[in-house]
Formats: structure tokens, sequence, C-alpha cells
């Protein structure tokens, strides 16, 4: 059995085991057009088939080829989605004095408002779509596209995704365009964060896998300003990875010392 036909019968069964869990049977993904949504959608169609809701939730800042895309996989693997723009409540709040970080972090917001109201509608959970990479650099929005109640694909590297796209049968108009948010026009992550996922990848896999110094990887020929960043990212951003820190009064304190399971049965 391959590397990605054994990941993606752990993480199918993930998926429906810990969704189970809850009592729910059912989820909901927001679906961009992008390589994590797709994956995360056709992961999630092998578990729960007609139980999968596909979000579609544009703006007037989305690329045509986005939506295009987002069309194909649908059709590709017969998953059944929704259209619902934000368009309406983003020009509702803005305003032409904000930044294109303002408009990017609204619209992530919204959308993932916009989901979990759907998935309240539905009765089902709401997917995540954020991979390791982007979680370790903090390249997300809080509250935005970094909530969630599962994500199969957040221990997966970035071009882990990609070879895992490729192995699902992931259409390549998906695979082969740069990765983009698409929170604006032109936007890129691999020229918002400054370097190609296969250099992000290869030193984060050292600091965090390998636990390799930051001595260690430049002595070993690794771009000291690569490494840097990458070290002062994971550490700055820290706090989008853990639940709201609590400040402790009591002697059992939520996410301290009051940690049952979430599977826990009564």
């Amino acid at each position: 059995m391959g590397k990605y036909e054994l990941i993606t019968r752990y993480l199918s069964e993930f998926l429906s085991e810990e969704v189970r869990k809850t009592g729910l049977k059912r989820v909901v993904v927001g679906l961009s057009g992008g390589i994590d949504s797709a994956v995360v959608a056709v992961l999630a169609h092998r578990a729960f088939g007609n139980d999968l809701l596909c979000v579609k939730m544009p703006s007037h800042y989305s690329s045509q080829s986005s939506l295009d895309d987002a069309d194909e996989l649908c059709e590709v693997f017969n998953l059944r989605s929704e259209v619902h723009s934000i368009e309406p409540m983003l020009k509702a709040y803005e305003t032409s004095d904000m930044s294109p970080l303002r408009v990017g972090n609204l619209s992530a917001r919204l959308r993932m408002v916009t989901l979990f109201d759907i998935s309240a509608r539905e009765g089902a959970l709401v997917l995540g779509t954020s991979n390791k990479s982007e979680l370790m650099l903090g390249y997300g929005t809080l509250y935005g596209d970094l909530a969630s109640a599962l994500n199969p694909i957040g221990d997966l590297y970035k071009t882990e995704i990609f070879e895992l796209a490729r192995y699902l049968g992931i259409p390549d108009s998906i695979i082969d365009k740069p990765p983009s948010a698409d929170l604006w026009a032109g936007q890129s992550d691999e020229s918002e964060i400054g370097y190609p996922y296969s250099e992000l990848d290869r030193v984060l896999k050292r600091y965090v896998e390998e636990r390799h110094t930051r001595e260690e990887m430049i002595n070993g020929g690794e771009n000291p300003e690569l490494v840097d960043m990458i070290i002062s990212r994971i550490y700055k951003n820290q706090f989008k990875r853990r639940m709201p820190l609590i400040a402790k009064l009591t002697s059992r304190t939520v996410n301290h010392d009051f940690n049952y399971p979430r599977d826990i049965t009564l």
C-alpha cells in the first residue's frame, strides 16, 4: 500500500469516526477552487457521500478561474454544493481606505460566519482546510479560515497536499495554479510569504519534525533569512494554534486542569 493510499484511508476513517462521535452525520466545507479545500472535499466525500455539502462563497474579488475550478471539482466528483456570495456583506462594511489585509481578513471571517450558519441549518460540522505549513507559519485568519470543528489536513505540509491531490485525481487546473487564498486581485501565497513552498516546507520539516537547531540548519546550507523568518513566525503565531488563554484563578480551570477528552461519554 502506497503512502498516499494509506493517508487517504486513515483520513477518511478519521473524519467518519470523529464526526459520528458528536452524534452528527453531516459535514460542510467551504470550497474556494484552491487545492486545500479540494483535497478536504474529496476526502470528506469518501467518508460521507451526499452527507457532505460544499459551500462556494465568492466575493467581487474572486477570480473567475477559481469559481470555474470549484465547479469542475464538483462535477468531476459529483459533490453536492451551494453558492452563497459574501459580496453584499463585504460591500456593506468595506470602505475605500481599507488595506488589502483588512479586506482579506474580513472576507475570511464573513465566509466562516456563513459556513457556520449553514452548518447549523444542516446539523453538520464544519471541516477545516488549513495545511501544516500555513498553521506553523500563522498564515491564516483567526476565526476565519483557521476556524473549524475538525481539520483532516492540518498535519500535512503544503508540498504533501500537492502529492495527495494528484493521488486523489483532483483536476490539474487546481493542482497546477499558484496557491492563493483569492482574497484580493492577484493575491498569491508564495509572493506574500516571500518564498516558494518547496523551500518553506524543507526548513519547516528540518526544524519541526527533525528538531534541528537554527545553527545546524544554517551550517547545513539553509538561507539564514529564511530560517529566521520561519522560526520567528512559528513562535509569534502560537496564539493562532491554541484556544484563547484563560487566566487561572481556581483549582480547575478550562484548558489548564479541566481537560477531558472531547469524546467522553457519560
